[in-house]
C-alpha cells in the first residue's frame, strides 16, 4: 500500500520523537454551541490513546484542539502539534506536547500533519476543518496517499456535507470510488474500526 506522503525537499524537518502511529484530528478552535461537541472530542482522544495511538494537531490550547491534546497526554498517548508563526498572537501554543513544530505557513502545517499521520478524522469544526479534510481527501484522489480518512459526524453534523459530496457524484463531478474514500462514522467505535489494521510504524519517516 502506497501510504506515505511525501514532504517538499526544502522543509527542514527535525527528528521524529513520537513511537506511536499518529492519529490526525481536525477540530475546531471553538468548542461549539452544543455540550456534545466537546464530550465526543474529549472521549475519542482518550479512546485513541487507549488504543495506542498518538496525536497530530493544530498545536492550540484552545477549544476542541486544547481539549483532545490535554486528553491524550492525560491518558497517556503522544501529542504533536504543528502551529504557524502568525497564528501564535490568537491560537495559544500548547506547551506541554510531546513535539510543538512552529512553522512559516499553514502550508507547511498542513504538509506536516499529513506526512505524520496514520490516517485522518474530521471532527466537528469551521472552515479550516472543511478544508483540511477536503484537501487530504483530494491529495488522496491524486494517489498522493492512501491512509484511512474519516468524517466524524456528531449528532449529524456533516449531514450537509456528506449530501454535497453524494450531488457532486451524481452530477458526475466526482467518482464514486473517490467519495467511497472519505468514511462516514456515527460512533467512535467505527472509527476503531477502521484504524484497528493500521501498520505501527518501527520508524516515523518525516
Amino acid at each position: 500500500m502506497n501510504s506515505e506522503l511525501k514532504m517538499p525537499q526544502q522543509f527542514n524537518l527535525p527528528k521524529a520523537q513520537t513511537t506511536q502511529p499518529l492519529i490526525a484530528l481536525y477540530c475546531g478552535s471553538r468548542v461549539g454551541n452544543d455540550p456534545i461537541y466537546l464530550q465526543t472530542a474529549i472521549d475519542l482522544a482518550q479512546g485513541l490513546a487507549e488504543h495506542h495511538f498518538g496525536l497530530v494537531y493544530g498545536g492550540a490550547s484552545i477549544g476542541l484542539m486544547g481539549q483532545v491534546a490535554d486528553t491524550m497526554i492525560a491518558h497517556g498517548g503522544e501529542a504533536v502539534g504543528v502551529i504557524p508563526e502568525f497564528m501564535l498572537d490568537y491560537e495559544i501554543a500548547h506547551t506541554h506536547l510531546t513535539e510543538l513544530h512552529v512553522v512559516q505557513t499553514m502550508h507547511e502545517r498542513k504538509a506536516l500533519m499529513a506526512e505524520r499521520a496514520s490516517a485522518f478524522v474530521a471532527l466537528p469544526g469551521g472552515l479550516g476543518t472543511f478544508e483540511e479534510i477536503l484537501e487530504v481527501a483530494t491529495w488522496g484522489q491524486l494517489n498522493q496517499h492512501q491512509k484511512p480518512m474519516v468524517l466524524y459526524n456528531v449528532k449529524g453534523f456533516y449531514n450537509a456535507l456528506i449530501a454535497q459530496l453524494d450531488h457532486a457524484v451524481l452530477e458526475g463531478f466526482l467518482p464514486p470510488q473517490h467519495r467511497a474514500k472519505l468514511i462516514v462514522c456515527e460512533q467512535a467505535q467505527q472509527i476503531y474500526n477502521v484504524l484497528q489494521n493500521l501498520d505501527t510504524p518501527k520508524n516515523v519517516r518525516v
